[in-house]
């Protein structure tokens, strides 16, 4: 059985150069027990994989219950020289959201 991520929280994205910045807040503890254990580094760079180079790294906010990860390689080359429709990467946290999850 698996879930995707939507279902656990919600998420916002944001960019530095060709760094792609994505949280994902949830919404309870429950959901933050599935995504501390799930939602690992290379479960998101599997995810990212057509669009990054990486490295992935994830930061933990347990008081926050979040978890941030840095997507490095993610943006183009950046949003002074990106061809990217979206080059701050604003809608990379779809992605995030659309990551499945084992429960």
């Amino acid at each position: 059985m698996s879930t995707k991520v939507h279902e656990l929280a919600h998420s916002r994205a944001g960019d530095k150069g060709n760094t792609s910045n994505v949280s994902v807040i949830a919404y309870d503890q429950a959901a933050w027990d599935i995504l501390r254990r799930e939602l690992t580094e290379e479960r998101v760079m599997r995810a990212y994989a057509h669009l990054a180079s990486g490295p992935v790294t994830r930061y933990e906010l347990p008081r926050l219950r979040a978890l941030n990860f840095v997507i490095e390689g993610a943006l183009g080359g950046g949003v002074t020289i990106s061809l990217a429709r979206d080059a701050h990467g604003k809608s990379l946290s779809y992605l995030m959201l659309d990551i499945d999850l084992p429960v």
